[in-house]
Parts: C-alpha cells; structure tokens; sequence
C-alpha cells in the first residue's frame, strides 16, 4: 500500500481506467480540464478509446454509442457542459444505458465564473428521472466513488453521476489505489449490447424501449422498482455526533471539510453534530431520525449562494428543527468562518 499525490481530477481519471473504463469522450471546460488530459495520454497506452468531441453534447452522445456496445464509457464537464449533456443523459436512463459522468462545479449560472463552487446539486433527476449521484469530499474519495461508480452503473443499468465541486478536482491530495473497493461480483451481462448487425441476426433497432414494453411500462419500472433498489443498496452518508449535538450541519464535499474545521474551532462552546451525505441520491433522509433530543437547530452550508441540498434538508427535517443556510456572500465564497460566524449567531437565537 503506497500513498501518492496527485490532483483530484488526476485521480478520478486513474481511477475510472483502473475500474475498466475504456472509453472516454470529452470537451474541455475549466475546472476538470486534466480529466480529458489525463485519458489523452493514458488511454492509448490502456488499449481504449479517447475522442476530444466537437461540442459537449457531440461527447455525450458518443457515451450513449459506446454503452450501447457495451463497452465501460466516461465523460466529464462542468455546469454549463453538463447542460448540454442532460437530454443524452436522460435518454439513457430510459435505455437503461449504464456509464459515469463527472461534473467538477463551478461557480454559475451558465458561464459564470472560474471560481469552484456546487452550484449543479438541482440538475440531477432533471425531466423525470434519477441517477445514484456521489459527492466526495477527500480525494481518496474521489478515487473509491469513481471505482465503485462503473460497478453500480453496471449493475442497475443506470447512469451514475460523481459531483464534485471544484476544489475536489483541483486541490493535491494523498491516494492510495490498494484501498479501492473491492470489485462486485455477479453484475448482469451485458446481453441487451449492440455488437454490430451480422451479430444480431440482422436486428436493426435500437434500445429506445425495451422488447415487449412501451414507454409508460418502462417509466413505471423504473420507478416502483429500480428506484427503490437503488435507494435500499446505495444510500451512503457519513454521521458524527449527532446524538447529543446542540445543532447539527449537513453538508457535503468541501464544504463538509469546513465543517470539520468550524467543530475543531468552536466544539468546546457549542456542541456540533455532522451529517455528510455521501450519495445526494439518494439523499439519506431517513438519517435525519438519528438527531438526539438537545438538537435545536440544524445549519446547512452550501458553496453557493440561497443553498439547493438545503431543499432536501427540510424534507427530512419535517419541521422537527429549524434550518438555516449559509453560504457564498457578496463579496466571495464559503469559508470556515462564515460557517463559525453562523453557528454562533444561531447558538445565540436559539438561548435566548
């Protein structure tokens, strides 16, 4: 076992080729651009495939052919590419076409800034649909979430998506690939794989619907029973503390690390609980029943600016505690302190 360090984006790339990836379609975008990097030099040497497409939505198309064979197939953008890049994407939940699509976030709307933030929490599940959605705060996670994200992807025939703000992809970290997770075992063959028309007995369709179903049949499979799946098996949340917490965070990817900064500072004069979503679908609602009796509020701070994850904490808190945001103001971006400043004035409120 040998640490090394590498940046994020590096690390996700290594990651995917070492968990079978074998083809990769790409556009560049600031702040993932050594993905597509790391795959033009790396792919070729691994016997796979990699094309700089001429346009984000050209690059997910691309996925959908190479999945459609069978093949372990990748991209990676930011918010305004991963616009582009939703219709292909939702076309291949209704396909039941697996792959992986990294979104390394920056600050938006559309073209927005350079700066890191996680402004794309709302564009997963867009247009009826859903899709397992990881959030690595560490870049050994970062790794482990990537590996693991082909065998779901193969496994439930679906989409998996690894939502990484910006600071993930760019920031140097130590990785240890022995401690990936281990492989799955018994994922389904790919037996529904176009391999060319001589070996499908001159069959000519594509995957639109599936043989024998028509498009409400498979929409309500997909919802009364692999959605489901998914949420009994890949839910995956990290709790600290919670049970005797005087207020609790939730939060995720860097902004969690904050928080982990915010409870060293201050963990003396408040007590602070952490709930870290792991995978924000399926988000861990349930997890939420954990929170002890002393909790009085719960602060769910977000790289952005009115929060989006904060939505789903208020699902799960059922009006149990109050919720409060904090995030980017109008003069920059989250920062542990903002976070400490936060907690301070809620502890305030909530004594007096």
């Amino acid at each position: 076992m040998t640490k090394v360090l590498m940046k994020g984006n590096e690390v996700i790339a290594e990651a995917a080729l070492r968990a079978g990836c074998r083809a990769f379609f790409g556009y560049p975008i600031t702040p993932q651009n050594e993905i597509p990097e790391y795959f033009a030099r790396e792919m070729p040497l691994r016997n796979g495939t990699f094309i700089q497409a001429e346009s984000e939505i050209a690059a997910m198309n691309m996925v959908m052919g190479a999945s459609a064979s069978g093949a372990r197939a990748m991209t990676s953008t930011s918010g305004p590419g991963y616009c582009l890049k939703l219709e292909a994407l939702a076309a291949m939940t209704l396909t039941r076409l697996p792959a992986v699509v990294v979104v390394v976030m920056r600050n938006g709307p559309a073209f927005g800034t350079m700066n890191a933030a996680q402004e794309d929490y709302r564009m997963n599940g867009n247009g009826g649909y859903k899709v397992v959605t990881f959030a690595p705060s560490t870049i050994q996670e970062a790794a482990d979430m990537t590996f693991e994200a082909f065998d779901i992807a193969d496994q439930y025939r679906n989409p998996v998506v690894i939502l990484a703000d910006g600071m993930i992809g760019q920031m140097m970290g130590s990785v240890d690939f022995d401690k990936l997770p281990a492989k799955r075992e018994h994922l389904p063959e790919k037996t529904w794989a176009l391999h060319g028309r001589g070996q499908r007995n001159g069959k000519s369709e594509f995957l639109f619907i599936a043989e024998g179903k028509n498009h409400y049949q498979e929409k309500y499979d997909a919802e009364t029973i692999l959605y489901p799946e998914i949420k009994a098996n890949e839910t995956s949340v990290e709790i600290v503390d919670v049970e005797d917490a005087d207020i609790v965070m939730c939060a995720y990817g860097t902004a969690a690390r904050m928080c982990v900064a915010a409870v060293e500072a201050i963990g003396s004069e408040v007590k602070l609980g952490l709930i870290r979503p792991r995978t924000l679908w399926p988000f861990p609602y349930e997890t939420f029943g954990q929170i002890g009796d002393p909790c009085k509020a719960i602060i769910c701070p977000e790289i952005n600016i009115i929060g989006q994850m904060i939505d789903d904490v208020r699902i799960a808190s059922a009006g149990r505690w109050p919720v409060h945001h904090v995030g980017d103001s109008a003069t920059g971006p989250l920062t542990p302190d903002g976070i400490i400043e936060k907690v301070k004035e809620v502890w305030k409120e909530m004594k007096v």
